[in-house]
């Protein structure tokens, strides 16, 4: 928005010359970081104030740690404060007639819508399981097919022209058609080899990273400032990906695909980090909000779109590695238990419990030794991560 008021003031008169500094990417990237951390800050206790209002605090379950039962009553839903700040910032700095910006904004709100429903059904029903998994992998699927439908022909070309032309020749040849390198699988450390994937393959996999990556930060948000944390790290080192991807030079330079458009994602990532920290401002230990579903959803969905986008699914698993191993350990202990259930007639755990941060407070660990010790894996794997641009 403020893009476009800057490049019509210098089309009206050379003396609005100095507008020119809203061209430049990475000044719009860091006005978007403080934007979204002020209106973050500036936001947070009214919008606390109004959920304590509302009466709409986090029920806890019954099975839960003994030193999570204090918890009962804290104000959730706090990701609409997130989403607030990501969607105002992103929309100030951003320009908007780039197309990229606007599938990550939908499937992030539309993810947060998913995660609203789950959290007022958890408070107005005073259930803490909240939306049936069902109906919610339903949305969820439904949102990530779509997503990814578009994804694999946006990718592929530089227009919306030319992207409904690709579909359109698409479906002329029966669903058969020829997609070019940068729409492959990329493999880190081995740039040469892209693995290619096809229609159906990309529309799989993307709808696999994005869903996952979504239920994946869901399962990591059980501690104050778990979450927030990680996010704002990975979606930062996302945002790097986005600017080399997006510049012709620098793409070519370090044998990535250059993806037209893709870099005005960088205020995206920005903007979700300023927001990010604005809100670890207010879920810090102790927490005086939970960010939720409609936050842990939508942030997740965010940052396995934007690794699409950029081509770094693979890269993303690495940065997310709290992410995967918090999903991992609740499959490892669900199927551990059923199977032992069935061959023993009494179900036995792997962990002491699941998500893998509630073995660790079983183990011994204060919540604030968890929270800090997986924030610094976290830095030490979006390290590995961004070590990926040079080394090949």
């Amino acid at each position: 928005m403020l893009l476009n008021l800057a490049q019509w003031l210098q089309s009206i008169s050379p003396e609005f010359g100095f507008f020119r500094v809203f061209q430049y990417l990475t000044f719009r990237a860091v006005m978007g970081a403080v934007t979204a951390l002020l209106i973050g800050l500036f936001a947070g206790p009214m919008v606390i104030r109004r959920l304590r209002e509302l009466k709409i605090g986090q029920p806890i379950r019954g099975y839960a740690m003994e030193t999570h039962l204090s918890k009962s009553g804290t104000p959730t839903m706090g990701g609409v404060l997130i989403l607030l700040s990501i969607t105002a910032s992103t929309l100030l700095w951003a320009d908007l007639s780039n197309r990229f910006v606007w599938i990550v904004l939908l499937v992030t709100l539309g993810f947060g819508a998913i995660g609203w429903v789950d959290d007022w059904r958890k408070v107005v029903n005073k259930d803490p399981e909240g939306m049936r998994s069902g109906e919610k992998y339903f949305w969820q699927s439904a949102i990530g097919l779509l997503a990814a439908l578009y994804l694999v022909f946006s990718i592929s070309e530089s227009s919306n022209s030319r992207v409904v032309e690709l579909f359109l020749n698409w479906v002329r040849s029966g669903f058969s058609v020829d997609l070019p390198p940068k729409a492959g699988l990329l493999v880190p450390f081995f740039k040469e080899i892209s693995y290619p994937l096809g229609v159906f393959g990309f529309v799989i996999l993307t709808y696999l990273v994005i869903v996952g990556s979504s239920n994946a930060v869901n399962l990591t948000d059980g501690l104050d400032g778990l979450a927030i944390m990680p996010v704002v790290m990975v979606g930062s080192a996302l945002g790097v990906f986005a600017y080399v991807t997006g510049n012709a030079v620098f793409s070519r330079y370090l044998f990535l695909p250059h993806i037209p458009g893709s870099g005005e994602l960088l205020i995206f990532c920005t903007a979700m980090a300023g927001a990010g920290l604005a809100f670890l401002w207010f879920n810090t230990h102790p927490a005086q909000v939970f960010m939720g579903d409609v936050g842990a959803l939508s942030l997740g969905a965010a940052l396995g779109t934007v690794a699409v986008i950029v081509r770094q699914e693979i890269v993303l698993a690495i940065m997310g590695g709290i992410f995967v191993a918090e999903a991992v350990s609740v499959m490892l202990q669900v199927t551990w238990f059923k199977y032992t259930k069935r061959k023993h007639g009494q179900g036995r755990r792997l962990l002491k419990m699941a998500p893998l941060h509630h073995h660790f407070e079983k183990s011994g660990w204060k919540e604030t030794q968890v929270v800090v010790r997986f924030w610094i894996v976290t830095m030490l794997l979006c390290l590995a991560g961004l070590s990926t641009l040079k080394l090949r």
